[in-house]
């Protein structure tokens, strides 16, 4: 049955962390998942949390510090000691013992690396820090299990088993030469099936899709999802062997990186979380909230310069929000679509097909709206060449902010901007300024103002 943390349940482990009872915690949380466990940790006080990392097997605590908020696990970590911190990394993968690490202090990751007996796993997490995050490098763990194409099948199965007690999951097979480069991968199958005396040379499959350990993390997402791939392995600059990455780290790669766009389309400067502090949350949104100010006082600028105009035709301003907010939405949409479509890369063709397609479609849309403009006024009775030059500034402003929104990501993308950045706020602004420009120029071409 699936775990559902209760009121009464987490009053039970308050009770017991306070009274130091380690046994009875111990029992009363021994049949559960280190998800579940995780959750109990975010909703205790950081200091009741700590003690009942202590408490608990390492094996079971390491995983459940791995699904924790990132802010509840930094509380805990600051208040383990570094041997604390090292007895829960070498139970983990090493990328997730990697990612802890990389959270530490530059000093608390010395001292916790001089904690860890084990001078592999150590050396694995040195290595593994020191890759950008977002690369293969920085996505990678080192357990896998490898074979060399010079073993016959016998030896091969025996150090698979050695080496399968450090790994997790078993994903892939993966072949080496005497130097350690990827040559290929082995199917269970052809092994299960080959004779004992075999060599690998002559059963393994030499063709095999790979990373290199600076291929950014999106990249990898692509090609893993093209070939639906459960594992992919990752070689350094000279083609030798140095790890793998699993579906379950991409997809958490994904995960993030969508976050991270959607709040940065959304005008937030920097990863937040609902529960963050007043000041987090301030530093967050006020940059792009300026931009919008700013961008505010510039249409008001504006349309002072047309203070005349609004007098004889006073209509025209109850026609300016509808004007500024078709615009930013018009650039939303195409900016929305275009940055979707440079994530999974199918944004393909020359940027003139890519504009005449966008042309027509914001040329339909325009007049489509427009005629309904026009429609409405003819109800209420607005005289006709009022309801032209509403319509006429729609159609040339919705063509206006579609191409806006369609390049401007495009032109960021090309730079190595991320193009989230071009929606929301940014492109929401820029158009209302131009979408009121144009309106009042094209309104005072045919009222004559």
């Amino acid at each position: 049955m699936q775990f559902q943390l209760t009121t009464d349940f987490l009053l039970k482990i308050e009770q017991l962390i306070a009274q130091k009872d380690g046994h009875a915690l111990k029992e009363s949380l021994k049949e559960y998942h280190f998800a579940d466990i995780a959750e109990v940790l975010e909703e205790l006080k950081s200091d009741d949390a700590t003690y009942l990392v202590k408490l608990l097997e390492s094996d079971l605590t390491s995983e459940a510090l791995m699904e924790v908020d990132e802010d509840v696990r930094e509380k805990i970590l600051a208040r383990l000691s570094p041997e604390e911190i090292a007895e829960e990394l070498i139970e983990m993968d090493s990328d997730d013992a990697a990612d802890i690490m990389a959270e530490l202090d530059e000093e608390i990751q010395k001292e916790v690396i001089d904690s860890i007996d084990d001078e592999e796993i150590a050396a694995d997490i040195v290595e593994l820090i020191s890759y950008d995050e977002k690369s293969a490098g920085g996505l990678m763990a080192k357990e896998l299990v490898q074979v060399k194409e010079t073993w016959t099948v016998a030896g091969c199965v025996r150090e698979m088993r050695r080496q399968a007690e450090n790994v997790t999951r078993v994903h892939s097979i993966y072949v080496t030469n005497k130097e350690g480069k990827l040559t290929g991968r082995l199917s269970l199958k052809d092994l299960l099936t080959a004779s004992e005396k075999t060599k690998i040379s002559d059963v393994f499959i030499p063709k095999v899709d790979y990373v290199t350990v600076h291929t950014e993390g999106e990249d990898v997402a692509r090609i893993m999802q093209k070939y639906d791939l459960e594992a992919i392995p990752v070689v350094d600059g000279e083609g030798i062997l140095v790890g793998r990455i699993t579906i379950d780290d991409i997809v958490d790669f994904i995960k993030d990186e969508a976050e991270k766009d959607y709040q940065m389309a959304a005008g937030l400067s920097q990863d937040v979380e609902a529960d963050d502090n007043i000041w987090h949350l301030t530093r967050a949104r006020l940059p792009w909230l300026v931009l919008g100010l700013f961008g505010g006082l510039g249409s008001v600028y504006i349309m002072q310069g047309f203070e005349g105009a609004l007098e004889k035709y006073a209509i025209l301003f109850f026609y300016t929000p509808l004007i500024a907010a078709m615009a930013g939405n018009v650039g939303v949409q195409s900016s929305a679509i275009i940055v979707q479509g440079l994530a999974n890369d199918v944004v393909k063709g020359s940027l003139l097909s890519r504009f005449l397609k966008e042309l027509g479609l914001s040329m339909i849309n325009g007049t489509a709206l427009g005629m309904l403009v026009i429609l409405f006024n003819a109800i209420i009775g607005n005289p006709l060449n009022i309801s032209l030059a509403i319509a006429i500034s729609l159609l040339v402003v919705i063509i206006i902010a579609a191409i806006i929104g369609t390049f401007v990501p495009i032109i960021l993308n090309k730079r190595g901007i991320d193009p989230a950045i071009a929606t929301g706020p940014f492109i929401t602004t820029s158009n209302d300024i131009f979408g009121i420009l144009i309106f009042f120029y094209i309104s005072k071409l045919i009222l004559g103002f």
